[in-house]
C-alpha cells in the first residue's frame, strides 16, 4: 500500500471513528469514594486540556495527572470523547445557569438583564479563553453524537422563555429561530472577544453595545421593551 492510500484510510477510519465514538459515561458513581474518584479524573483533564490543548489530550495523560490506574478510568469513561464531552456539558450546564439566573430575574427590566446577561457571558469567555478554545478545538470528537442535543438544550430554552416574555405573540418557530440567533451571536462574538486580553472597561464597553444592539433588534420584532 503507498503512502497516499494508507493516508486515505486513515483518515477514513478516524472519521468512522468519530462517528461511532461513544459518549455516555459507563456507570454512574453512586458512593462517596467512587464520586470522589470521577471529580479527580474530572479535575486533572481539565488541567491537561488546558495546558496541552485539545490535540495532546489522551486518557492516559489524565489518568498519571489524576494519580489512578487507567482501567479505573476505564470504569466511568470509554474513551477521551466522553471525558470531553462531560468537561463540555458542564461548561454549557454552567453557562445556562448563568443565563438564566438573569433573564428570569423580572424584578429587572428586560433592557436591563440583556446589559447583565452580555456583560457576564464576555467575563465568563475571557476569565476562560484558553478551556473554551480547547473544547472547541476538540467539539469534532462527539459533535456529532445525540447526546449533544440535548446536553445544548437547556441555555436554548432559557432565551426562548426569555423572548416569550417578550414577544408573547411571535410565533414558535419564530422565537426559536431568534433565540438560536441571540445564542449564537453571544457564542461567536464570546470567542472572537476572549482571544485578545481585555481590560474591564472594554468588557463593560462591548457588553453595553452588544446588548444594545439586541434591544434594538427586538424592539424591531414588536417588544415594548424597558
Amino acid at each position: 500500500m503507498n503512502h497516499s492510500h494508507f493516508t486515505i484510510r486513515v483518515r477514513e477510519y478516524q472519521v468512522a471513528e468519530r462517528r461511532n465514538t461513544r459518549i455516555s459515561e459507563r456507570k454512574i458513581p453512586k458512593q462517596a469514594r467512587s464520586s470522589e474518584l470521577v471529580s479527580a479524573i474530572l479535575q486533572a483533564a481539565t488541567q491537561v486540556l488546558e495546558q496541552e490543548g485539545a490535540t495532546r489530550f489522551t486518557t492516559a495523560r489524565v489518568a498519571e495527572r489524576a494519580g489512578v490506574s487507567i482501567g479505573s478510568l476505564y470504569q466511568y469513561f470509554p474513551n477521551k470523547a466522553a471525558i470531553l464531552f462531560r468537561l463540555q456539558s458542564e461548561e454549557w450546564q454552567r453557562t445556562g445557569d448563568l443565563l438564566g439566573s438573569i433573564l428570569r430575574n423580572r424584578d429587572v427590566p428586560a433592557g436591563e438583564r440583556l446589559h447583565q446577561l452580555t456583560l457576564a457571558f464576555l467575563h465568563s469567555e475571557c476569565e476562560e479563553a484558553a478551556m473554551r478554545t480547547a473544547l472547541n478545538d476538540a467539539a469534532p470528537l462527539y459533535r456529532d453524537a445525540p447526546e449533544v442535543a440535548a446536553a445544548r438544550a437547556a441555555g436554548e430554552n432559557v432565551m426562548s422563555d426569555f423572548l416569550s416574555e417578550l414577544l408573547p405573540n411571535l410565533e414558535e418557530n419564530q422565537r426559536l429561530r431568534a433565540a438560536d440567533l441571540i445564542n449564537s451571536t453571544l457564542g461567536n462574538v464570546g470567542k472572537h472577544f476572549s482571544e485578545t486580553p481585555r481590560t474591564e472597561a472594554e468588557i463593560f464597553d462591548y457588553a453595553k453595545d452588544m446588548a444594545e444592539m439586541f434591544c434594538v433588534w427586538i424592539r424591531e420584532k414588536g417588544a415594548d421593551l424597558q
